[in-house]
């Protein structure tokens, strides 16, 4: 019988080093939520409120491909501390604040922080983890995610009630002190040569999502829609023509070749938009249809969050005890779009053991899917693109719900908008809008049950690099 595999000393300071970093960020993005109301009594600025949000998740996006090759060709460590330094001068500059404007430019530079922080620490798990115990830790990592998601909100609501809302940024410091200071003893120390950058590549990715995102949220006013598709046309063909020209391109488009990396990110892409597009909008109907306070529909959320959080802890031990990961996407897609067809017949009077089981079950699809992905993808591409992989599924899930929630939000606004003289929404039009919400992210989330089918298990993926058909580097250096 052999041995349970377990971490060393230092090895488990690296790994508590990783879960400081994950958990500062993750929880960041939930306690600010439930400062917002507050903050825009205090800054004057309700309109123009959702940029607080929408400025961190942007620049967090199109950072994360730059990150990850960043962190493949200078080292973790260096990229993971730079990320943390930068997310706590976003902090403390976001505490202070004196203006909507600065706070949404200060929320920028902490999300380019955040950005970092998650692509790059999930990735270093795999510079001190063996291939066949990642996906326990990968699902602990999740756990991690999910813990900080259930935290954020009732911290924020306690900081903003007994300190202000400056001092839910302010908290962040002791956090970020702390991850820092571990990644600086616990992360060895890797030497790199000089490898030249691809700042074409990095340029026309970063400006190209970001011309992207914004044609999604602005792209009704007619202002803004020819110049930002003329820079998405630019970068375009910077990414495709002169990228690839590059001895180390910021994404090889050769990668997608591979038809388990290609299904990684399909799959995340489809969760994503289906995720973040469908549920975003639930907190309405608990509100306005069945009555709720904002704090008891967040509390009616626990159970998706409860429902990831253990099934991504089950499903990573499983994954490092019989070495076999194809299933769990498979069945999570599928239980993802039954979920999500049961959501969509949501009615006025819909009993809550329903919606609540049905959260339930959206939570075990969505806690089998998400972490799998990152680690398949990983599994599919040689080490030295641990990064790049690692980046690319977590790109392509946050695009995929950038994506979602402008498409559904459109839907909800066609069934809601001006549905009554005094401009509050009926009822019956809001159970509309769900019954497509949902109705169409089910769809999409069987787009990707069918992209599962074509991963390969990872007993096959390893027979690859025992063989050596994966010795040679799929970008030719």
């Amino acid at each position: 019988m052999t041995e349970p595999y377990r971490l060393s000393l230092t090895q488990k300071t690296m790994f508590l080093a990783v879960l400081s970093a994950i958990f500062l960020a993750a929880m960041d993005q939930t306690v600010v939520a439930t400062a917002l109301p507050t903050i825009a009594r205090d800054l004057h600025a309700l309109a123009h409120l959702p940029w607080v949000i929408t400025a961190y998740l942007l620049s967090s996006t199109v950072s994360l491909p730059i990150y990850g090759k960043l962190g493949d060709l200078m080292g973790r460590k260096k990229v993971l501390s730079f990320a943390v330094g930068f997310f706590l001068l976003g902090s403390i500059l976001s505490g202070l604040a004196w203006n909507l404007q600065s706070l949404v430019l200060f929320r920028a530079l902490q999300g380019l922080g955040g950005g970092g922080i998650l692509v790059t620490a999930i990735a270093s798990i795999s510079d001190f983890i063996p291939l066949e115990q990642r996906g326990k830790y990968q699902g602990l990592v999740g756990a991690a995610f999910g813990l900080a998601t259930l935290i954020g909100p009732f911290l924020g609501g306690l900081v903003v009630q007994h300190l202000g809302w400056r001092w839910i940024f302010y908290i962040n410091i002791p956090f970020g002190i702390f991850s820092l200071a571990i990644i600086q003893w616990a992360f060895p120390k890797v030497e790199h040569g000089r490898i030249p950058f691809d700042a074409v590549g990095a340029l026309a990715l970063f400006f190209g999502l970001t011309a992207l995102v914004l044609l999604v949220e602005l792209g009704g006013n007619s202002v803004w829609r020819w110049p930002l598709g003329l820079v998405l046309l630019l970068c375009l063909w910077g990414l495709f023509v002169q990228s690839p020209r590059h001895r180390e391109p910021i994404l090889p488009l050769v990668f997608f070749r591979h038809k388990t990396f290609s299904a990684s990110v399909l799959v995340s892409f489809f969760v994503g938009a289906a995720m973040l597009g469908s549920i975003s909008f639930l907190p309405a109907y608990y509100q306005a249809v069945r009555g709720f306070s904002p704090t008891q529909s967040g509390l009616e959320m626990l159970f998706l969050l409860v429902g990831m959080l253990l099934t991504s802890v089950f499903s990573g031990r499983w994954i490092s005890k019989h070495q076999n990961f194809r299933i769990f996407p498979l069945l999570g897609t599928l239980f993802t779009a039954l979920a999500l067809w049961l959501l969509s017949h949501l009615g006025t009077t819909t009993p809550f053991w329903r919606i609540d089981g049905a959260l339930i079950l959206l939570g075990v699809g969505l806690g089998s899917t998400m972490q799998v992905m990152v680690l398949s993808a990983q599994w599919a591409l040689p080490h030295r693109h641990l990064g790049v992989a690692t980046s690319t599924v977590s790109l392509f899930r946050s695009m995929g719900g950038t994506l979602g929630v402008a498409g559904f939000g459109a839907v909800f606004t066609h069934f809601v908008g001006n549905s009554s003289p005094t401009g509050r929404a009926v009822p019956q039009h809001i159970v509309s809008a769900m019954h497509w919400d949902f109705g169409i992210a089910a769809a999409l989330t069987l787009v990707a049950f069918v992209a599962a089918w074509n991963l390969e298990d990872l007993s096959t993926l390893m027979g690859r690099r025992k063989a050596g058909e994966n010795a040679k580097d799929p970008t030719g250096h």
